[in-house]
């Protein structure tokens, strides 16, 4: 019989034996068909940077790829990196942890047979049964493991850079996880880079778990070579009176899956799940959540948005769920697509399934055009039809962005975002 990590994966790997890879015909995959899109499975990375001595001399290379995430230069936080799927000690900040924090990774856990973290990969979750993330917990090979004890207030940021370097095509399955205590505040911020033209395979899965009275804000960052397949779940429990703000902003890869899986265990939390998407040439972003009111009295808030030029095209499906003892829910769900091209498009499909009487639950969801009328206001006091464009694209994505309690990164966004209108039609 298999024993321990082992076992955690062929149990994962037959769970997905059992479904293979999801096509169109599966619901919550019916608009991003992965037979379709995924046609090969890139060989998986090699760790060279694996057996290193710690106090070995940094790569000069990935350091300078590790100093130049996506759109984050300059953020004051803990970088902690993972370089093709590895983590890189001495490209990472480790220096004078915080009390009450700990870092580990792990490799390293499932190298020395760590009990307790084997067991956690075996719990049941809200991620059962999705495809993507059994392919993780089946091959998962590096990660980072934090924790953070009751009443901790970590004085910055935790960054976790995750950078491919390799010119070759292949595939990088990273599962970390963080536990916040009670009463504790924190910030992580997730970024993924890669280079361009290289179709690379990436898939993440990040599990949180919240106690009672924490603060935790979430952001994740897409950069992703212009070749790139990235698979990312989030799977977060939350406990009583917590405060959870997840925001997810995608510029690369040419498809990518965020799927989000939030279960509020219990009472008084409030929880704002938001994103931004700004796509071009054929770029495919699907953002899947499932919001699970398990108790009552808890209030949850989803606003994404996406801008799709070229053919690009952007998916949403979100649902919210409201269990029979979730009385005095109160739940609003909304996506939004800006149209700037006749060849792009935006799928959305909203659902509310309510078991509790007491709720106040809505959802929506708008596509659509620049409003001419707007259009035509500005470019009427002089403002050029370029600029007066780029004003309302900018608007359109701020009420999205306007939310992130990080200063550093809510502005690096919105100056990706001009970056991004200014390579408009240039084949950037």
């Amino acid at each position: 019989r298999l024993a321990g990590a082992a076992a955690v994966r062929e149990a994962a790997f037959r769970r997905f034996e059992q479904t293979g890879l999801p096509s169109r015909r599966v619901e919550e995959w019916k608009y991003t068909d992965l037979r379709a899109l995924m046609r090969d499975a890139k060989p998986l990375a090699a760790k060279p940077l694996a057996a290193k001595p710690l106090a070995g001399p940094p790569d000069k290379a990935v350091q300078a790829r590790a100093e130049d995430i996506a759109v984050l230069p300059g953020i004051a936080a803990r970088r902690l990196v993972l370089v093709d799927g590895a983590f890189a000690p001495e490209l990472s900040d480790l220096a004078a942890l915080e009390p009450g924090l700990t870092i580990d990774t792990l490799a390293a856990a499932l190298a020395r047979t760590d009990v307790g973290v084997v067991a956690r990969l075996a719990e049941p979750g809200p991620a059962d049964g999705n495809a993507a993330f059994a392919l993780n917990t089946a091959f998962m090979g590096d990660g980072v493991l934090i924790g953070v004890a009751d009443q901790t207030e970590l004085a910055r940021p935790i960054h976790l850079v995750l950078v491919q370097t390799s010119d070759k095509a292949e595939a990088v399955y990273c599962r970390s996880r963080v536990v916040i205590g009670a009463g504790a505040k924190a910030a992580l911020i997730e970024s993924h880079c890669g280079p361009d033209g290289v179709d690379y395979q990436i898939n993440t899965a990040l599990e949180l778990r919240v106690g009672d009275g924490a603060e935790v804000e979430h952001l994740k960052i897409g950069a992703d070579g212009n070749a790139a397949l990235h698979l990312a779940t989030l799977v977060a429990v939350l406990g009583k009176g917590v405060t959870f703000h997840h925001f997810a902003f995608t510029t690369g890869g040419a498809i990518t899956r965020n799927q989000l899986f939030v279960a509020c265990d219990g009472p008084d939390s409030d929880v704002g799940l938001r994103g931004a998407s700004l796509l071009r040439r054929r770029q495919h972003v699907d953002t899947t959540l499932v919001m699970d009111h398990a108790i009552g009295h808890c209030q949850s808030r989803e606003l994404y948005k996406a801008v799709l030029d070229g053919e690009g095209r952007a998916v949403f499906q979100g649902k919210i769920i409201v269990r029979p003892d979730a009385q005095k829910t109160d739940a609003r769900m909304m996506s939004q697509a800006l149209l700037l091209s006749e060849s792009a498009e935006a799928d959305s499909k909203p659902e509310l399934e309510i078991f509790a009487d007491d709720v106040q639950c809505g959802h929506g969801t708008t596509a659509g055009t620049l409003d001419e009328n707007l259009k035509f206001y500005l470019m009427a006091r002089g403002i050029p039809e370029r600029d007066a464009e780029a004003l309302l694209i900018e608007s359109f994505v701020a009420e999205a962005v306007e939310n992130v309690a990080h200063e550093g990164v809510r502005d690096a966004v919105m100056a990706s975002t001009k970056c991004w209108l200014a390579g408009r039609g240039t084949g950037r």
